[in-house]
């Protein structure tokens, strides 16, 4: 495999949905409030986008050091585990990702100020963590929450705040599904990997909750992400374009299906990739909604 490949391999292109949603939803509500900026927006998608790729190369590299990512491992090709990149250099990606996005965030800190330093320094903190670090997130069963918080409510409402330079409840609010979403991905991750994870002690929270419950999550999740539309209209927040993501439903109905009965590893690739383009599928949608 050529050299830019196994970096493409490395950053995990499917999984970039989760940080192109939110930047999608959060513009979209500050175009709604007249409050839209286009520099501000697209350093915000930068960020968020070098944030994620970082996050990607950190966890290929700590996993494979840690013990997670074998030649067992059920899920795609990871680069360092493959031997298609040294340890060193994907480590070194991850900070020059983490590094890109922080250049982002001085540009969005000079614009919006100092809570855009503390978001950015908590959301880059977080991205390592995740499976760095002494105390790995993800090893401890924090990744869900942590994936829910930074993936979804920091990325909109942080989205929203460098062009309006203030929050809203509908801005929290519209959070919630791409949260919810973007948590979906790493629970079909978490479910596939549970036997694997579970051997080299990374405790996500499918190994802490078990199969079947890891499986009921991923339904509550999608669950969430489509009362939360119906939610904002009945409370007056937002028209009844919002609701034009419900034309995903019969995506989300049959992923839930597969989700309740796969058990082959393959199939579990097929529903990961489906659920991180249903989130961007979704996300589209529900930016386009709220722009009215």
């Amino acid at each position: 495999m050529r050299k830019v490949d196994a970096w493409w391999l490395a950053i995990r292109p499917p999984t970039l949905t989760a940080a192109l949603a939110p930047v999608a939803v959060g513009t979209a509500l500050a175009w709604h409030d007249s409050a839209f900026a286009a520099l501000p927006a697209l350093a915000a998608l930068a960020g968020a986008l070098l944030i994620q790729i970082g996050t990607n190369l950190a966890n290929d590299v700590a996993d494979f050091e840690r013990g997670a990512d074998t030649a067992t491992r059920l899920g795609p090709q990871r680069a360092t585990q493959s031997g298609l990149l040294a340890a060193d250099q994907v480590r070194r990606g991850s900070w020059m990702a983490f590094g890109g996005a922080a250049l982002a965030g001085l540009y969005l800190v000079a614009h919006a100020g100092w809570p855009i330093a503390v978001l950015g320094v908590a959301s880059i903190l977080s991205g390592w963590a995740y499976t760095g670090g002494p105390w790995p997130l993800g090893y401890h069963g924090l990744g869900d929450v942590f994936v829910f918080l930074f993936f979804g409510v920091a990325a909109v409402a942080g989205t929203y705040y460098v062009q309006a330079g203030h929050l809203s409840a509908a801005t929290l609010a519209a959070s919630v599904p791409i949260g919810a979403l973007a948590t979906a991905i790493l629970v079909v991750n978490n479910v596939r990997d549970r036997v694997t994870d579970a051997a080299a002690g990374k405790r996500t929270l499918a190994v802490r909750i078990g199969e079947s419950a890891a499986r009921g999550q991923y339904i509550v999740l999608l669950a969430i992400t489509f009362a939360v539309p119906v939610g904002l209209v009945f409370a007056g927040a937002a028209g009844a374009w919002v609701l034009l993501p419900w034309a995903t439903v019969p995506e989300a109905v049959a992923l839930g299906r597969a989700m309740l009965h796969t058990t082959e590893p393959g199939t579990f690739n097929a529903l990961l990739r489906r659920t991180a383009r249903l989130q961007l599928g979704f996300g589209v949608l529900f930016a386009l909604g709220l722009l009215p």
